[in-house]
């Protein structure tokens, strides 16, 4: 199970890289194995403002329909759009072509206030 260290994680699976002012995120690789394989994604719009832990896109797979959440408040500045037509991208690569949006937190503190790597292993080993 790849766990970047770089990265922020949140409880439901959700990670966040600090990019300048910006965070880009996705869902994790324990995340994507739990789903199995994506078929369909629904993206987040431009423009919108979220809570951290509110809802902001849904990913169809295999298994089931999951909903993704917002790991920090702030507005979506970027979706990755190559999601529409490559879905699968979220299972091959959930830590870089498969990112689903960037956002301009709210509040930059509330990014270190998620998990680190090690933190976020402890919690995947406990479910």
């Amino acid at each position: 199970m790849e766990l970047p260290d770089d990265l922020r994680y949140s409880t439901e699976h959700e990670w966040v890289r600090t990019e300048g002012e910006l965070v880009r995120g996705g869902i994790t690789d324990y995340a994507q194995d739990a789903l199995g394989d994506v078929v369909v994604g629904e993206l987040p719009a431009t423009g919108t403002e979220v809570a951290a832990a509110d809802s902001c896109s849904e990913v169809e797979s295999t298994k089931s329909v999951s909903e993704i959440y917002a790991p920090v408040a702030g507005v979506i500045v970027e979706v990755n759009s190559e999601l529409a037509d490559a879905p699968e991208k979220l299972n091959e690569d959930p830590y870089g072509e498969g990112w689903i949006c960037v956002m301009r937190p709210s509040d930059a503190a509330a990014i270190d206030a998620l998990m680190d790597a090690a933190a976020y292993r402890a919690l995947i080993d406990g479910e």
